[in-house]
C-alpha cells in the first residue's frame, strides 16, 4: 500500500505499508492503523511499520505533528494480535515487550513533536497502552479503554501499569488492570485518561483543530514542554533542575527572540523551530 506524504500542497508518494495509512496535511501527518477486519489488533509488522513512521516524523522537518487512529468505526486498537504470543518462553516474551517499547511507544512518548492519539471505538491491551504513550488523546463517545491481559494470564507489556498509573492514579489503575473491565469513554475523561469526547465525526477535526494551535507556538518550546512534563509524570527527582537548563536554553533561541519582540511590537509571531 502507498504512504503517501503531501508536501507543499502536493501529493508525495515515499514509502509501501501494508498495515498503516499515513496521510500529511498542514504539517499534522495522520497515521492510521489499517487492519479493520482484526479490528486494527497489534501485531509484529504493525508494530515494525508504525516505528518506521515515527523515525520519519523525527526526520521530516515538513511534520510539525501526528495523529494517530485506527481505521473504522469500531477499534482504535483492539490489543495485540494474541495468535503471535503462542509458543514463546519468558524470554521471547520479554523481548517482544521490549522490541515495541523500543520502536514505537518509547519514540511516541519521547517525540518532540506533539503526537495525539484519537481513540475511536475499542482502545484494549496493546491499543490502550498505543494511546497512552501519545502526549494526550481525544475519544468519540464510542470510546472503550481497558488493559484486559489478566484474562490471558498476562499483564500490560508496552508499559500499561506505568502509563496508566500515571494519568489514573494507583488505585484506578489497579482495579483496571486486575479486573480487566472497560471504561468507557465519559468515565475516561472523568478520570483523565482522555481529554475530550466528541462525536466520531468530530473526533479528526477537532483533533486537527487542537494541533493546529498547538503548530503555531514556538516548537523548541513545546519540545522542551514534553520533555519536562514527561519528566514531571514520572516524578523525576531532576525535574525541576531541568526545567531551569531548558528554560534557560530558550533564551538561545531564535524563536525566543520573536516571540518576545512580537509581543512587544503588538504581532503575531511567526516561528522558525530555530
Amino acid at each position: 500500500m502507498e504512504h503517501r506524504l503531501e508536501v507543499n500542497g502536493q501529493p508525495k508518494i515515499e514509502k509501501m505499508y501494508q498495515t498503516i495509512l499515513t496521510e500529511l496535511e498542514k504539517g499534522t501527518l495522520v497515521i492510521t492503523i489499517n487492519r479493520p477486519d482484526k479490528m486494527n489488533a497489534l501485531n509484529k509488522d504493525v508494530i515494525t511499520e508504525l516505528g518506521q513512521a515515527i523515525d520519519e516524523v523525527y526526520r521530516n522537518d515538513e511534520i510539525k505533528s501526528v495523529i494517530i487512529t485506527g481505521a473504522g468505526e469500531k477499534a482504535f486498537v483492539a490489543g495485540a494480535d494474541i495468535s503471535e504470543f503462542i509458543g514463546l518462553d519468558a524470554g521471547a516474551g520479554a523481548e517482544l515487550a521490549k522490541k515495541g517499547q523500543d520502536l514505537v511507544f518509547d519514540k511516541i512518548e519521547n517525540c518532540p513533536k506533539p503526537v495525539v492519539a484519537a481513540v475511536n471505538g475499542f482502545s484494549l491491551g496493546g491499543g490502550c497502552e498505543l494511546a497512552m504513550a501519545c502526549h494526550f488523546r481525544l475519544a468519540s463517545a464510542n470510546a472503550r479503554f481497558g488493559q484486559p491481559e489478566v484474562n490471558l494470564g498476562l499483564i500490560p507489556g508496552y508499559g500499561g501499569t506505568q502509563r496508566l498509573t500515571q494519568l489514573v492514579g494507583k488505585g484506578k489503575a489497579m482495579e483496571m488492570i486486575m479486573s480487566g473491565d472497560m471504561v468507557a469513554a465519559d468515565e475516561a475523561k472523568a478520570i483523565g485518561l482522555v481529554n475530550h469526547v466528541v462525536t466520531l465525526e468530530e473526533l479528526l477535526p477537532k483533533t486537527k483543530e487542537i494541533l493546529q494551535k498547538i503548530q503555531l507556538k514556538a516548537p523548541v518550546a513545546v519540545a522542551k514542554v514534553i520533555a519536562c512534563v514527561n519528566e514531571a509524570a514520572k516524578s523525576d527527582p531532576n525535574g525541576f533542575n531541568h526545567e531551569i537548563d531548558r528554560f534557560g536554553a530558550c533564551f538561545t533561541t531564535e524563536d525566543m527572540k520573536e516571540g518576545t519582540n512580537a509581543f512587544i511590537e503588538k504581532r503575531k509571531p511567526v516561528f522558525k523551530g530555530k
